[in-house]
């Protein structure tokens, strides 16, 4: 089984996004939620997960992003400016 360290992922992505505004990874799919949105209900044919993301700042900028394991997928939410 191979094992990955889910804050790398999740950084190498939002630096990836930050910095160029891609969503392409060759390691994990990317899906990009409405803005300001913290946490999500990811579902498949049999079950339901919830899906909590927590706050980064990278180059100034303030994402919220979370990692699921069973779908191989990181969700980024932006924050809006006030």
């Amino acid at each position: 089984m191979f094992v990955v360290d889910e804050k790398k992922i999740i950084m190498q992505v939002l630096e990836e996004y930050t910095r160029t505004g891609s969503t392409s990874n060759d390691q994990v799919k990317v899906t990009c939620l409405p803005d300001g949105k913290t946490s999500l209900i990811e579902r498949n044919e049999t079950d339901s997960r919830s899906i909590q993301l927590k706050e980064y700042r990278v180059d100034g900028k303030i994402i919220w992003a979370g990692y699921s394991w069973h779908s191989g997928t990181v969700y980024l939410s932006t924050v809006t400016s006030r």
